[in-house]
């Protein structure tokens, strides 16, 4: 991974000057981040609950017991990614995460990478990959919202660790209805060729796809699936939140 000191300077000192005209909200209450505190108010930065040992081996799902090595999930569904790693228990970042998705908090992106870069560095170098992918959304709601949230995560994220980011490999071409409205099976069914590769992806070995909220995996493995087909061998994930129920 790179170093990311100098770049995250000059990203300060940039932030600084637009933060002078706009200023910067706090990703966890959303009220503006006094001078001086950085990224999140300093009252704030206890809130986020980062996933933390054990995890799911799998999909990195917090644990309750030392001896696990699987979530409930996990064991009895069989994914087609490799495996990946949340950063926060979702019910500590709900609203931020609403907000970043709904509410044009689009700021908030650069906050999630630099955490996902400091909670799972370690984890990130062994990956060794060579792209990160973000999974796309269907034209009709980046016209609407104006934004792929997790394109969003992505570009900060590849700026961060030099992995060259790739965001026209894959294609979301058929509308779907949201996954939380649906159960385990129906959300693999309501994924069925909703994604298509537009571009030559033999060159990539190894890649990183970034998405926002892992529920049951349903769409990592569905991205997972094309990216496979098509020559990519080992498929790694990274969300920012994750949790029973959601």
């Amino acid at each position: 991974m790179r170093d990311y000191g100098g770049y995250e300077q000059g990203q300060r000192l940039k932030e600084a000057l637009v933060n002078l005209v706009f200023p910067r909200r706090c990703p966890v209450c959303d009220e503006i981040v006094p001078a001086g505190e950085g990224m999140i108010c300093a009252s704030c930065r206890t809130i986020p609950q980062y996933i933390q040992e054990p995890r799911c081996r799998k999909c990195g799902k917090q644990l309750l017991e030392d001896t696990a090595l699987f979530c409930s999930g996990c064991i009895q569904k069989k994914h087609i990614f490799d495996y990946g790693y949340a950063v926060y228990d979702y019910q500590s970042m709900r609203k931020s995460i609403y907000r970043f998705k709904y509410a044009n908090r689009c700021e908030y992106a650069s906050f999630y990478a630099k955490d996902i870069c400091e909670k799972l560095s370690k984890e990130i170098q062994l990956m060794e990959a060579d792209s990160i992918v973000p999974v796309p959304i269907h034209a009709s709601k980046l016209k609407s919202r104006g934004y792929n949230q997790a394109q969003l995560i992505a570009r900060e994220l590849s700026q961060l660790t030099g992995i060259p980011i790739y965001e026209n490999i894959i294609k979301r071409v058929r509308k779907t209805v949201p996954q939380k409205e649906l159960g385990t099976q129906e959300r693999q069914n309501n994924l069925k060729k909703a994604f298509n590769i537009s571009a030559d992806v033999v060159k990539l070995n190894k890649t990183i796809v970034i998405d926002d909220i892992y529920t049951t995996g349903s769409t990592l493995d569905a991205v997972a699936l094309e990216l496979k087909r098509h020559g990519v061998r080992t498929i790694y994930f990274i969300t920012l939140c994750i949790g029973d129920g959601i």
